[in-house]
């Protein structure tokens, strides 16, 4: 079972910055895609960023070009970091692991808590 704790959270003005970290309890290199969900209040949680293992980086189209994702093995955590932020990007950032299914195990899907980030207008 993999542990995922986020942390960087926080309030800050429009237009200014935030950096999340997603520290994991194992290496980064057994875990097929991190990624970087987010849940605003009344709405379906969605993606915001994933980074498959060797594979190209998924930026959903509302954060693409302000945010980026990205993995330090050695410390086993992903971050992201959010550059020109907005008031509808307020919401819990969660971070997310997924194992693809092999011959022994079923698929699996990680959790964080969450970190809450909220940007003033």
């Amino acid at each position: 079972q993999v542990q995922l704790v986020e942390s960087g959270g926080g309030l800050v003005q429009a237009g200014g910055s935030l950096r999340l970290s997603c520290a994991a309890s194992e290496s980064i290199f057994s875990i097929n895609v991190m990624g970087w969900y987010r849940q605003a209040p009344g709405k379906q949680r969605e993606l915001v960023a994933a980074i498959p293992n060797g594979g190209l980086i998924n930026y959903s189209d509302s954060v693409k070009g302000r945010f980026t994702i990205s993995i330090d093995n050695a410390k086993n955590t992903v971050y992201l970091q959010m550059d020109s932020l907005k008031a509808e990007d307020t919401a819990v950032y969660y971070c997310n692991g997924r194992r693809f299914r092999t011959t022994s195990a079923p698929e699996s899907s990680y959790w964080g808590q969450g970190t809450q980030v909220t940007v003033s207008a």
